[in-house]
């Protein structure tokens, strides 16, 4: 981002680094493509980071119930060609 923007890639780090330890590294830092600075996202309205993450959690979830439906759906096709075991 600082590269396509036009910043060194080396001092844009140091100072979002430097930023980040200086919020106690509670706060979220990002970069402001215009100045080059850090800047705090939350400050400036930026929430993507947030809906991604939520975006992801959600879907993880939905994901593993349909892995573990297909499973299911799999053991009983399995079981269904099987004969009956003698007792």
């Amino acid at each position: 981002l600082a590269a396509n923007s036009g910043f060194d890639v080396q001092d844009t780090i140091l100072s979002l680094t430097d930023a980040r330890e200086d919020s106690g590294g509670e706060l979220a830092v990002g970069l402001d493509c215009s100045s080059g600075e850090p800047m705090i996202p939350a400050d400036e309205g930026v929430w993507d980071n947030v809906r991604v993450k939520r975006q992801c959690l959600h879907l993880s979830t939905v994901l593993a119930s349909q892995l573990l439906l297909v499973d299911e759906v799999m053991r009983a096709g399995k079981q269904m060609g099987k004969a009956p075991e003698p007792q």
